[in-house]
């Protein structure tokens, strides 16, 4: 047993590594285009036909980024998708989901105190509430409010604060908000992987036959990719916060789960606001954070 023991602790130590690099380079890249996207000169009638470009330096060298709104006149053999950083980080992050509040889920995922219910009924309702949380998220995009930004931030917010009650009523205050976390980086993913990817495919292959494209695919996939970078900030809160029993030890910690969303969703606003130059001062000194 002290082996399987040793053995499982490497596991958890290797995985929540993996997951920490793969989120890193998820956000980042997040982070990046979101920035790069809102920074675009759009102002420039350019001989490309591109929809706007930026210059940047970095690393001692210049980089020229030109964006297309559908694509270039010939498609380029070496498209990079960006897709992976995503699938890597949500498949380490189920791991250890499994690691350390599945398999070790008498200590971690119940509290008798808070639900006394056997753990495979734990386990049950973990999975089910992530996949739920996908589903009812994606029902709402879709639905007739999806196109009203106003009214799909409540539906999304009201969404929240569902799980935020849910969760903390039936497991520990510890693994309640990690499953907040859990549910947003759920839909972050489920965001690359039915919609962004596969309408960019659709696109890709629109092109390649010659025909062309509907804008709607590329309007779909932006949405939801904004979606994902306003869900960044509160995510990583959440999937720290096991190390911060102030934040999930007391009895209102569905509570600071959602403020963590408000919180973090109007920091993101403010850093989007500045990227796209309002604001701030424009021209060759501007420097990106």
């Amino acid at each position: 047993m002290y082996d399987l023991a040793v053995i499982a602790h490497w596991a958890e130590f290797a995985v929540r590594w993996l997951h920490v690099i793969t989120a890193i380079a998820w956000i980042g890249s997040s982070f990046y285009f979101i920035a790069l996207d809102l920074g675009l000169h759009r102002d420039r009638q350019l001989a490309s036909g591109a929809d706007g470009e930026e210059w940047q330096v970095h690393g001692g060298g210049f980089y020229h980024i030109q964006k297309y709104l559908v694509a270039p006149e010939r498609m380029p053999s070496d498209l990079v998708w960006f897709k992976w950083e995503s699938y890597s980080t949500w498949l380490s992050g189920f791991a250890l989901l499994v690691l350390v509040y599945w398999i070790g889920g008498e200590l971690f995922l119940i509290d008798p105190q808070v639900a006394d219910i056997p753990l495979w009924q734990g386990i049950v309702l973990s999975g089910a509430s992530l996949a739920f949380g996908w589903l009812a998220y994606d029902a709402m995009c879709r639905s007739r409010f999806g196109n009203e930004p106003f009214r799909l931030m409540l539906g999304l917010f009201g969404l929240i604060v569902l799980m935020a009650l849910f969760y903390t009523s039936v497991f520990s205050g510890r693994a309640a908000l990690l499953h907040m976390g859990a549910f947003t980086a759920t839909l972050m993913t489920g965001n690359v992987f039915f919609v962004i990817i596969p309408n960019q495919k659709i696109v890709v292959a629109d092109l390649i036959a010659g025909r062309r494209p509907d804008p709607e695919y590329g309007r779909i996939a932006k949405q939801r990719s904004t979606h994902n970078n306003y869900l960044t900030l509160p995510v990583i809160f959440l999937m720290l916060s096991n190390h911060y029993p102030l934040a999930f030890g007391g009895d209102h910690a569905w509570a600071i789960a959602c403020l963590v969303f408000l919180m973090g969703v109007t920091i993101r606003h403010w850093f989007n606001t500045v990227h796209a130059r309002k604001g701030r001062r424009t021209g060759p000194g501007r420097q990106r954070w």
